[in-house]
């Protein structure tokens, strides 16, 4: 009888710690303007450091719904911000905390908020051009278009990297898409490379055909920041691995969670790279790659040339 009724109290004992801890667990909202893979891929990598609670509002299906209203009826621990369109739509957010991810320029959109950190895709440029050079190890000159407005802050990056490391950087500003192409048509001659910033001044469709288009018939090996436009025919990409970006704002949500201050918290850039080559560009343009950069990037669009 003893027995029975020590096992019963155990077990009741368990019960209520276990519906305690349930009931402590801490919950975040997540928002993210549209379901895609590399959000979902960032979510994934977000639980896999930080054990809570997640609720999702997806802006693309939520039309005519006040989000920061929305949060504050739930009143979550903490607000995930997915992209850029998201983070627009919570920073107004004051008296919770704000984690954001998978945006490429978050100093468009936040300044001073105390309650909001987290971590850019940005890839540090030094690092991008070191990878490049390992890649290329003869590249003396790189071309690069930036609008002041959009990137200048990206292009005076590359300007400290390429100077610390001796690289000859022809850099010129672009206001207009339409001016493109006549900028690139003057770098002919006078570059190794053209390097591609995430920038949507110079970045369109209509761009983006004729820099690949003076890529082949210059010889110019095209850099970028996105295997996307390596598989269009760039020569290689440096971009972000979603899933440990995740992970880097589920340690950043960690440490609020546990009671760290968020002004304490700095924003930071992706830490992790992956490198895309496209070999078949390689051939086309007679560039060769160093063995050990091909060993460990992710080669795409590769085969006979014909």
């Amino acid at each position: 009888m003893t027995g029975n009724f020590s096992r019963t109290l155990s077990l009741l004992i368990l019960f209520f710690l276990c519906h305690s801890f349930s009931e402590a667990r801490q919950e975040i909202v997540a928002v993210q303007s549209v379901r895609v893979a590399p959000y979902e891929e960032a979510i994934k990598g977000f639980k896999n450091v930080c054990d809570v609670k997640i609720k999702k509002l997806v802006l693309s299906e939520l039309e005519g719904t006040d989000v920061s209203e929305k949060i504050n009826e739930i009143r979550p621990d903490m607000v995930l911000a997915i992209g850029m369109d998201a983070l627009s739509r919570v920073k107004m957010i004051e008296n919770i905390p704000v984690v954001y991810l998978m945006l490429l320029n978050p100093q468009s959109v936040v300044s001073g908020e105390k309650n909001i950190t987290g971590v850019s895709m940005n890839i540090a440029q030094e690092r991008q051009l070191r990878a490049f050079l390992e890649a290329l190890p003869d590249l003396k000159s790189i071309g690069l278009l930036y609008d002041p407005d959009r990137t200048g802050y990206l292009a005076e990056n590359a300007r400290e990297a390429a100077g610390e490391i001796g690289i000859n950087l022809i850099a010129k500003e672009v206001h207009r898409s339409s001016d493109v192409p006549l900028l690139i048509k003057d770098m002919k001659g006078k570059i190794d490379a053209f390097w591609m910033l995430p920038d949507l001044t110079v970045i369109t469709p209509e761009t983006v055909e004729y820099l690949l288009l003076f890529s082949l018939e210059n010889t110019v090996p095209i850099l970028t920041f996105a295997e996307k436009y390596v598989e269009l025919g760039a020569l290689m990409s440096v971009g972000i691995d979603a899933f440990d970006i995740g992970t880097q704002a589920g340690e950043m949500a960690e440490k609020i969670l546990s009671g760290r201050d968020v002004e304490t918290i700095q924003r930071v850039d992706a830490r992790k790279a992956l490198i895309s080559i496209n070999l078949k560009v390689a051939g086309k343009l007679g560039t060769s790659i160093d063995e050990k950069v091909i060993r460990k990037a992710r080669i795409v669009n590769s085969g006979e040339i014909r």
